[in-house]
């Protein structure tokens, strides 16, 4: 029960523990959520019918889990949070840019997840909806505040408690009568690798903080257990809730834009205060991670501007300015939200898909891991105040997507020729990421030559 001391700063190997099989533990609790579920009835809600929903879903996640598992494996590695080893790529300076754009990202999925909670809460204990965010996200900031081990305890126990949630859900769910042409409408390229699009962006959307909860772990972990570990978790995880949330929204297609009741009463009378209590806690599972991922982003982004000593109070702070945001805005967005939510998890996959191509080509192709840490809390250190070329290839990543996007407030060219498929995330991951990859070769390729002539 000790607060945890370290934050943005290094792990020592003498502080390193823990089992890497804890990974599962935090991903599987991570997706295992009715977030989860009503993304995975968005494919309904899209176009598809269930069985080429499942598909988009199963295949989404499978190539997303990739990259964002690639991520958790840097953590035993380096020892410092995800978000700060971004300095190596685009400069101490130049990492506020994603910074920033992450930090809005903890923000949406925090108070998105609370508003979902609460209604549950609201179900089990009948109080105003209102009230009920405040009371999940104050547990939430009580996880935060202990940090990393706690985190890791509470999600390994939440994990078991959701297997047996969702096990008893997709029975009773299966249970309900079935509509008799699931096999309708046919199949579409569009709305199919639309839906693809959406849960390859849910497994993106971890990857700024994948590493937050792996890094403590001791150096020599061997980098396929940490993936595969990680990736299991949170594929599996979300595979599983969000063909349950196709499924519901097939059965009651009325209810899907009120998943948690609908939940409630596909338990049971007897079972549905437990049913909404368990939600609760898997809502706090995600909520968790957004928090600690927030406030440490905010802390990365202050600390390339001005270094300071972060105590108990300073951490305490931080924690609750972010809590404070996130509540704010569950509390005025809590209408429309089915919605809103899809537009955000569309907007955010045009912003981070170039942030992970750059940060993986960067760890795994160029520097192989080879990273000077002190270097990365240095503002004048070798990797500079900001990289241009990072920088550049990540904004050329973000524009280049727009002729394939189809988001509900703008669709390209490209993406309307091919019937409202959307493959940006293709293009935000390769053209990006080669680009880096070849510029910065470029530029070491003419600095060693400046080197040899000058040593001549």
């Amino acid at each position: 029960m000790q607060i945890e001391k370290r934050t943005i700063d290094f792990i020592p190997d003498a502080e390193r523990h823990g089992s890497v099989r804890n990974l599962f533990f935090i991903w599987f609790s991570a997706n295992a959520q009715i977030t989860t579920v009503v993304t995975g009835a968005l494919s309904i809600a899209l176009g598809l019918n269930i069985w080429y929903a499942i598909l988009a879903i199963v295949i989404g996640n499978a190539i997303g889990g990739f990259f964002m598992a690639s991520h958790s494996a840097q953590g035993p590695e380096l020892g410092i949070p995800q978000m700060i080893q971004s300095r190596a790529q685009f400069g101490v300076i130049g990492a506020v840019l994603p910074l920033i754009l992450v930090i809005m990202m903890y923000l949406g999925f925090f108070s998105t997840s609370t508003v979902l909670g609460a209604q549950a809460l609201s179900s089990a204990i009948h109080l105003p909806q209102t009230f009920c965010i405040v009371i999940v996200n104050i547990l939430a900031v009580i996880l935060v505040t202990y940090g990393y081990d706690f985190i890791h305890k509470y999600e390994k126990m939440a994990g078991w408690l959701f297997f047996i949630l969702f096990i008893y859900i997709t029975i009773r769910l299966f249970q309900q009568p079935m509509p008799k042409h699931l096999d309708s409408p046919g199949f579409s390229w569009g709305p199919f690798l639309l839906v693809m699009s959406v849960m390859v962006t849910w497994q993106m959307t971890f990857a700024p903080y994948t590493a937050d909860y792996s890094r403590y772990l001791p150096k020599d972990t061997p980098k396929n257990q940490t993936f595969w570990f990680t990736y299991l978790g949170s594929v599996v995880g979300a595979s599983w809730m969000m063909v349950l949330g196709a499924f519901a929204a097939v059965i009651a297609p009325e209810q899907s834009g009120k998943m948690v009741a609908y939940f409630g009463r596909v338990a049971g009378p007897g079972l549905s205060s437990v049913t909404f209590v368990l939600i609760v806690l898997g809502v706090l599972a995600i909520n968790t991670l957004n928090l600690y991922g927030g406030y440490m982003s905010v802390m990365t982004t202050v600390d390339a501007f001005a270094k300071f000593k972060v105590t108990k109070t300073a951490r305490f702070i931080f924690i609750m300015m972010v809590a404070v945001i996130g509540t704010g805005m569950s509390i005025w967005g809590q209408g429309n939200f089915l919605n809103n939510y899809s537009a955000f998890l569309t907007f955010l996959l045009y912003f981070m898909v170039p942030w992970t191509a750059i940060n993986l080509i960067d760890f795994y192709v160029l520097r192989k891991g080879n990273y000077s840490v002190e270097a990365i809390f240095d503002l004048n250190g070798e990797y500079g105040k900001i990289n241009w070329t990072a920088i550049g290839s990540y904004a050329l990543g973000i524009v280049l997507q727009f002729p394939f996007m189809n988001t509900e407030i703008y669709e390209g060219f490209v993406s309307k020729w091919l019937n409202g498929a959307d493959i940006a995330w293709l293009i935000g991951l390769v053209i990006p990421g080669a680009l880096y990859y070849c510029l910065m070769k470029h530029q070491w390729t003419a600095k060693k030559n400046r080197k040899s002539k000058h040593s001549a």
